[in-house]
């Protein structure tokens, strides 16, 4: 599955491992060391920011409730005794600004220092299934020393609108779909970014958030400079990756967590401090950067009033594009960037599946991180996008 560290992706890595065999494994990789120009210009450590969003210290004894006692300048959520919560409790209680797409609002942050050039291109950061704007948190400051920098909640995830979802796939009305989301970067590029044919933007996608981003970038293909790919998704779920006998235990799963009380009983159970933590540590081969900063950012926007139906809707997503088929209609160059010890999307078999096709600059393969580099190496990253937009430069027609 992708898995984007999130309450859907724990939910999901928790039973796709039941779904998801395979029958034979792609040859151990020896050596998968970065691919990189040996004399990668050196760049400077990122700025972090200075408060953290919903700390979880008060969470231990109900997770419901976010803190008492902290700082003022950083935002609390406070869920009342009917643990609900409206659109605007959540513009209230996150960080960033709002942009309304399609009627519905939607959830940005930008970076606090931007670069002097006003032609100097475009960043858009994009997160993966249930995750949100903190996930690049470590990031967004750090880029902006080279691109106008952006992250963006997908609608459904963190802090933008959760609309109830009308259908389910195979239905043509299903609302969180690849293409949803692609359309939703594209114009956002456009409206909020001011990307065009003479000033091009890049796209940095982790996990099912590179879909959306190569969705993007095959929709709107003149306003696109690259496109990069951080342990992107390889949706192992897929109806065209389902062996034969596989199809039918996954639909039934499927329709059981959507149409019965059990998906939003599994839901509840992980949606917990302790529950995120014990998956984190799965998915980040470093288990101190599994902090009580990252659980809250994961957590907080999950226990929101319509996050379950997003994750009941998108778990029934067999269909859209793959990202092995939207890479070769691109006119711009991809770069995937790769954690060696990602368990939840394997290095040696994202090789196997990217090998040979089009486009794709250079596989960068990181010793010793997990499924979300960027947050979990940041000083491995951060030099990486940089050098990513350096290499395939400005694209400011004069």
């Amino acid at each position: 599955m992708h898995a984007q560290l999130t309450l859907a992706t724990i939910v999901t890595v928790s039973f796709a491992s039941l779904l998801s065999w395979t029958p034979q494994r792609s040859p151990r990789i020896t050596s998968t060391r970065s691919l990189t120009r040996p004399n990668s210009p050196r760049v400077p450590l990122p700025v972090q920011f200075s408060s953290s969003p919903l700390p979880s210290s008060q969470m231990k004894n109900n997770p419901r409730i976010y803190g008492s006692s902290r700082s003022s300048n950083t935002p609390k959520l406070i869920c009342s005794s009917s643990n609900s919560l409206t659109q605007d409790d959540a513009r209230m209680n996150s960080r960033g600004k709002f942009w309304t797409w399609n009627g519905h609002q939607i959830r940005y942050r930008k970076a606090e220092s931007q670069p002097k050039d006003p032609q100097a291109p475009i960043a858009i950061l994009v997160h993966g299934f249930g995750g949100n704007c903190e996930h690049w948190r470590k990031n967004l400051d750090a880029v902006s020393t080279h691109a106008h920098t952006y992250a963006i909640d997908l609608l459904g995830y963190g802090y933008s609108a959760k609309p109830s979802p009308p259908a389910a796939f195979p239905s043509k009305d299903q609302l969180y779909t690849f293409e949803t989301w692609g359309n939703q970067l594209k114009d956002f590029a456009r409206e909020v970014a001011r990307a065009n044919p003479r000033r091009k933007v890049y796209f940095v996608c982790n996990s099912v958030g590179s879909v959306a981003g190569l969705q993007a970038a095959v929709l709107d293909p003149e306003i696109i400079a690259g496109v990069m790919l951080i342990d992107p998704s390889l949706r192992m779920l897929h109806w065209k990756k389902q062996f034969f006998l596989q199809r039918p235990l996954t639909s039934l799963f499927q329709t059981a967590l959507r149409e019965t009380p059990l998906g939003r009983w599994f839901f509840a159970q992980v949606a917990t401090p302790n529950g995120v933590r014990s998956v984190l540590k799965q998915a980040y081969h470093d288990s101190t950067t599994v902090t009580d900063e990252l659980v809250d950012a994961i957590l907080s926007p999950g226990l929101l009033p319509g996050a379950v139906d997003v994750f009941l809707d998108f778990i029934s997503y067999s269909g859209g594009p793959l990202p092995e088929d939207l890479i070769p209609k691109l006119k711009c160059p991809v770069r995937i960037v790769w954690g060696e010890k990602d368990p939840w999307e394997p290095i040696e078999l994202g090789r196997k599946t990217f090998e040979g096709l089009p486009n794709i600059d250079k596989f960068v393969s990181l010793p010793n991180v997990g499924h979300c580099p960027m947050d979990e190496a940041p000083h491995v990253v951060n030099p990486l996008i940089i050098s990513f937009i350096e290499e395939t430069g400005n694209h400011a027609t004069p």
